[in-house]
């Protein structure tokens, strides 16, 4: 066979595979359906995106910038994070999304997280801090049809909203792996975090999939904090480092990037935390993974 009849078959394979995404999440793993709210159906897991290694031609696809921001999806009248979690936004806020159901990022700018990440835990939500968030829809959970059109729907929800809050995140065709490569680039150079890839043919799907893929300029990815190692030195009455573990069962210790205020306050066991690391060992474990944030799924 071909190079070019492989890659036309794995694209097909991509697109085939989204028909097993439509099951709940809980049939796909085995785990508890999460909470739903009073009334409704438990709620769905969403869309997770792959790390994108040329897994298909970015012609295919639908690009999109990635925010740093925290997800949160909107079923037409509670707004949540991924954990099933409500979100504490002001009424304001809630009453001026449309009764659609939405996915996306709360979004206060690039490189502001940490402020994005203190308003959103406020418990009590305050008006003027949340002015200035942006909501960032790039899927319709409910929605009919291909990526491609549900993005047309997505700008046309948003401008019939008038909510200067509400913004379709905006959505284009990329010619080929170089011009994706000059788009990259322009978006670190603002300050940006990376691309996302959406297969313009997919369908409504859930869990990580090559439906969605991210492209950076490092890699990270999420792990549960398990233990506290303790420090030595300068940090002999602080944490050292932290034992993690992934979701498939793999543990090892991050201690680059820890603040003296983390150290000495460090996630407790049971959080889950963002590391970026540069490539994996030949054991399949991250090499000079080094902490990054908290991660936001609440």
């Amino acid at each position: 066979m071909s190079d070019r009849s492989l890659a036309k078959s794995r694209r097909r394979l991509i697109v085939a595979t989204a028909a097993a995404a439509f099951l709940p999440f809980s049939a796909r793993t085995g785990a508890r359906p999460r909470p739903a709210a009073e009334g409704g159906a438990p709620l769905r897991e969403p869309l997770l995106a792959t790390v994108y290694t040329g897994q298909v031609a970015p012609a295919l696809c639908l690009v999109s910038e990635k925010y740093d921001g925290v997800r949160a999806l909107w079923d037409g009248r509670v707004l949540r994070h991924r954990s099933g979690r409500e979100v504490a936004a002001p009424r304001s806020f809630l009453a001026a999304l449309p009764s659609e159901p939405l996915d996306g990022e709360l979004w206060l700018g690039r490189g502001r997280f940490e402020a994005l990440s203190a308003i959103v835990r406020t418990t009590s939500p305050s008006e003027p801090d949340w002015a200035r968030i942006r909501y960032m829809v790039f899927e319709r959970p409910g929605g009919s049809g291909t990526f491609a059109e549900r993005a047309m729907r997505l700008a046309e929800v948003a401008k019939a909203s008038r909510n200067a809050q509400l913004v379709a995140a905006p959505q284009e065709r990329i010619a080929d792996r170089a011009a994706l490569m000059r788009r990259l680039e322009s978006v670190i150079a603002a300050g940006g975090e990376g691309l996302m890839l959406h297969l313009a043919a997919a369908p409504v799907a859930a869990g990580r999939s090559d439906l969605l893929m991210k492209r950076k300029p490092h890699l990270d990815a999420e792990a549960v904090v398990v233990a506290t190692r303790p420090g030595a030195g300068k940090y002999s009455d602080a944490v050292g480092a932290l034992e993690v573990e992934t979701d498939d069962g793999r543990r090892f210790l991050v201690g680059s990037g820890l603040s003296d205020a983390l150290r000495h306050d460090p996630p407790a066991p049971g959080s889950v935390i963002t590391y970026r690391y540069r490539e994996l060992t030949s054991r399949g474990l991250p090499r000079f993974a080094t902490y990054l944030r908290r991660h936001e799924s609440l």
